[in-house]
């Protein structure tokens, strides 16, 4: 093969770069930019799951609700426009419901692509699960008894942690990051003050944090520490040891707090906590999304939603058309850098091809 390839550049020809052909697809329309990242998405796949969800975004199912939800915003913008700037075809939109109607519909349609595309990026990046709690909780019990190894050291000494330690676990075809991290208290020891900090730079970029405190002890002398978490992180506490305790396994819900009962030791009310992780992350197993997604769809589709919703407040509020045209404009572009682009002439071709006007 060696010989073959170093014949056919000798005649003339060259090696493909990495991924021009898919760069010739996309250049070519064959592909938009979605179906583009979907076959690197399908190489680097972790899981089945996650594979067949790469699959249907190469397909193109995930475009499909993006285009459809384009088509939606230029629909609109054709109404809103040219009652705007072509006043004297007397087109009130203000008045008629219309404009409403639909901005509500595009909501809800943003709403359900968000949610597949959140498990879809679930599914490709997996979830960053941050293990947090004062030294001796039972920490690194709770990630032996999550991995199904024994991948950390535990010992009956307090502070035994110094680095953080990661594992990586499927759970139902999901991804999750495991990080076991230095138990947080005051200490004067160099190396374990060095874990503190590396610990609480995981928890900052945690997706979720699960706080394990000793069942004897109880979980009131971990509330400054708790306290101090970030608020924009969802905490999950994990009540171990129970089978020192004579506690039942179980779950305890307070408010948004939840409470998981357990021993990491016996592996009594682990499989609680893994029913519990899958229901927190909105994850139902491998047909609860329909395609893969990156961070940057969602943050596309974030602002895409955010642009809409203004666009609806400006309608019902103050009814200010041009502001409200903006509004669509800044949602259609969002959208559009997931697959592709728009341009006004495109849009000014719609104007007069749906209203006649000017004839």
């Amino acid at each position: 093969m060696d010989m073959l390839l170093e014949r056919l550049v000798g005649l003339g020809a060259r090696l493909a770069r990495p991924g021009e052909f898919s760069e010739r697809a996309f250049l070519n329309d064959r592909l938009d930019l979605a179906q583009a990242e979907a076959i690197a998405d399908l190489i680097d796949a972790g899981s089945q799951t996650a594979a067949r969800m790469a699959g249907r975004s190469l397909q193109g199912v995930f475009s499909q609700e993006i285009d459809a939800l384009v088509d939606k915003l230029i629909h609109l913008r054709v109404y809103v426009e040219a009652a705007i700037d072509f006043p004297e075809e007397e087109i009130d939109f203000l008045s008629d419901g219309k404009v409403e109607a639909d901005l509500n519909g595009i909501l809800t349609h943003i709403d359900k692509v968000q949610k597949s595309a959140k498990t879809g990026v679930l599914l490709r990046d997996g979830m960053q699960l941050v293990i947090a709690g004062r030294p001796n909780a039972g920490k690194s019990s709770l990630l032996n008894a999550l991995c199904g190894r024994q991948s950390a050291i535990v010992t009956d000494i307090p502070g035994t942690t110094r680095d953080l330690l990661r594992e990586q676990i499927q759970l139902d075809g999901m991804p999750i990051h495991l990080v076991d991290t230095a138990g947080l208290r005051d200490s004067e020891c160099v190396v374990e003050q060095e874990g503190i900090r590396r610990a609480r730079e995981e928890i900052d970029r945690a997706d979720m944090i699960l706080w394990v405190y000793d069942a004897a002890s109880g979980i009131e002398q971990d509330s400054t520490d708790l306290a101090s978490l970030p608020a924009s992180i969802p905490v999950t506490c994990v009540c171990n040891k129970i089978d020192q305790s004579g506690i039942e396994a179980g779950l305890d819900e307070l408010g948004e707090r939840v409470t998981v009962r357990l021993s990491a030791k016996s592996g009594d009310g682990i499989d609680q906590l893994r029913e519990l992780l899958q229901k927190s992350m909105d994850y139902a197993g491998e047909e609860s999304g329909e395609f893969i997604a990156r961070r940057r769809h969602l943050d596309a589709l974030r602002r895409a939603r955010n642009s809409s919703a203004n666009a609806h407040h400006i309608l019902t509020e103050s009814r200010g058309g041009e502001l409200v045209a903006e509004e669509l404009r800044q949602a259609q572009n969002a959208l559009s850098e997931i697959t592709g682009t728009f341009t006004s002439d495109e849009l000014l071709g719609e104007i007069f091809s749906s209203f006649c006007i000017g004839k």
